[in-house]
């Protein structure tokens, strides 16, 4: 395969299968993109199938507070949507718009679990996933107004005589222009008295109040309007929302995050401007302008220059091992949440409203590192989680069985990492293989009975996945 269209299923995926290269050689590089920038028409089975075990996703606002009258405040729903979130990233034939999701929840992020939103989460990440390749207006204005966002930045208390003004700022300086677009302080208190009026009514779901609505006039950066009364307070508020949307700051600070996720840490000002004008030429649409980026000429000559973070390495792994979900019940799917709890980077998980950091500084340690480790070896030696079902590891092995130790890793580092290993990862791999009793080296042979395909494949294995290239998005 080339190495363009390699380096587009690992940026637009969360990790290449042997299907999935397979599917990408067959289609080409642009048929494929666009069927990802379609996904209505792909088939999703498995993912489906395998969601139905977390029904309570599917709930509505009402029929959460119903179900839980008794044990109100519950976090269940919520957990079940983190691991609802897990089994798409994994299973999903959707990669892409699986990553659009991630990228906008964590945009516009909305911390789950978290006790304000107990009841409306699963809600939320329903407005995100109806949103996630269509216009950022539309999502702005739907995700702004939910109850679970309401509740989330404290403007369901917002009155016309306080208005609490956590939302109105962080409208300005997270969701939209940013804090290089020269708002300041008057700007964010008629933001803040823009969306006063908005909430949650005693059943949970988002509502107007026109008694809580600040009247008069306001201004925010070129925006203006009379709100000469608070029944047309809501109005207001929508237009506002998408005067915001289509601000030539907000092309920027979207584009600029669409880079960073897809393109590299420190994306160039060119392409930055490039998609930026994209967005604007298409009222917001994110699908030109994730078009734009995938053809330029800087994503091209990115590889290299993105590395995955914990949850993505994780998701990785158990797709290039080809593991699918336990044959019934959710414990495997459990324990691999317990396992991305444990490295920090549990989907949606992320506290402030910032959204988790997308730059490999915020992501580097030794502990860290150690923890991706031990992981790769635990599942790829189905020590934990034990559940999850697939092919034997064995099944990796190269046909016809490789002469020597050098082909073994090299055809299993082509398998996992698509591209041979180095020398020295050969040398490496197969000092660790050694012992009193015996020296490994690449050109040692391969017999049937050779530890390396046997009891020692676990650790050939997540030895491969523990190099460099693995870590690479």
């Amino acid at each position: 395969m080339d190495a363009q269209t390699l380096l587009l299923l690992r940026r637009a995926t969360y990790g290449p299968t042997p299907a999935l290269l397979a599917e990408a050689q067959k289609l080409g590089r642009r048929a494929w993109l666009e069927r990802q920038l379609a996904p209505h028409t792909i088939r999703d089975a498995l993912a489906e199938a395998t969601l139905k075990r977390f029904p309570r996703v599917g709930w509505s606002i009402s029929r959460v507070r119903e179900e839980y009258a008794a044990d109100f405040g519950s976090w269940d729903v919520m957990v079940e949507l983190t691991r609802a979130t897990i089994v798409r990233a994994v299973w999903s034939e959707r990669q892409l718009f699986e990553l659009m999701v991630e990228f906008w929840s964590n945009h516009l992020n909305v911390t789950c679990p978290s006790g304000d939103v107990w009841d409306s989460r699963a809600d939320y990440d329903r407005v995100i996933r109806a949103h996630a390749l269509g216009r950022f207006a539309d999502l702005l204005v739907a995700a702004s107004l939910h109850p679970a966002m309401q509740a989330y930045l404290d403007n369901q208390s917002s009155t016309k005589d306080h208005p609490n003004e956590n939302q109105g700022r962080e409208l300005l300086e997270l969701h939209t222009v940013g804090v290089d677009a020269g708002y300041d302080e008057s700007d964010v208190r008629d933001s803040a008295r823009i969306l006063t009026g908005f909430g949650t009514d005693g059943s949970g779901e988002a509502t107007y109040r026109t008694a809580r609505h600040w009247v008069g006039p306001v201004r925010v950066l070129g925006f203006h309007d009379t709100n000469d009364s608070a029944a047309g307070g809501k109005e207001v508020a929508v237009r506002y929302l998408e005067y915001l949307a289509r601000h030539e700051s907000t092309a920027r600070q979207i584009a600029t995050k669409l880079c960073r996720r897809f393109v590299a840490d420190e994306p160039s000002s060119s392409l930055i401007s490039r998609l930026a004008a994209t967005y604007l030429a298409h009222d917001t649409a994110v699908v030109p302008v994730l078009r734009e980026l995938f053809s330029s000429k800087e994503f091209n000559a990115s590889t290299g220059q993105k590395l995955r973070r914990p949850y993505e390495d994780m998701v990785a792994t158990v797709r290039v091992l080809g593991l699918k979900p336990d044959t019934s019940g959710t414990e495997g799917i459990e324990n691999l949440h317990w396992m991305i709890l444990d490295m920090g980077h549990s989907p949606l998980s992320w506290g402030p409203p910032n959204g988790y950091p997308d730059v490999a500084s915020a992501w580097q340690s030794p502990a860290g590192t150690l923890l991706r480790w031990n992981a790769h070896l635990n599942i790829a030696a189905r020590w934990w989680p034990s559940t999850l079902t697939g092919p034997a590891l064995a099944t990796m092995i190269p046909k016809p069985r490789p002469s020597n130790h050098g082909s073994l890793i090299d055809g299993l580092s082509e398998r996992l990492l698509q591209q041979r290993a180095t020398k020295a990862q050969q040398v490496a791999i197969c000092e660790f293989l050694s012992d009193e009793n015996a020296t490994v080296k690449p050109s040692t042979p391969i017999t049937k009975d050779s530890p390396a395909i046997g009891w020692r494949l676990p650790f050939v294995v997540s030895l491969l996945l523990d190099t460099p290239a693995f870590a690479l998005r």
